[in-house]
């Protein structure tokens, strides 16, 4: 299959879908989690996920790049690949909260309780 027919990157993309589930699940949960943390709610802070938030944002906003954007798609594809790097660690780090509010499996017995 040559490199750059169509049926190749796809193959390509559908290969790489949990590197996309993960990233929509950074997004999905650390605006919720930012909320608990501000209000006291969750501990402890996950601190590195607010780091890299912090640096996907600049990334996107301040003019530095690895590749300038008028290098129209080389440009562009720089900040897609380095900001979805930053969310899929953002994800990683997102664990802790994640477990914490959806709280203990309903089907285990969390009591500590001897027959």
């Amino acid at each position: 299959m040559k490199p750059l027919s169509g049926g190749w990157l796809i193959k390509r993309l559908t290969s790489r879908a949990w590197v996309i589930k993960r990233i929509m699940r950074a997004l999905k949960w650390f605006i919720p989690m930012t909320r608990d943390v501000l209000r006291g709610n969750f501990r402890p802070v996950p601190w590195r996920a607010f780091g890299y938030m912090l640096l996907a944002l600049a990334y996107l906003v301040l003019p530095f790049d690895l590749i300038p954007d008028f290098l129209l798609l080389i440009g562009l594809v720089d900040d897609v690949v380095i900001v979805g790097w930053l969310l899929n660690r953002i994800d990683l780090h997102l664990e802790g909260y994640r477990l914490w509010k959806q709280g203990p499996d309903d089907g285990q017995d969390t009591s500590s309780s001897t027959p």
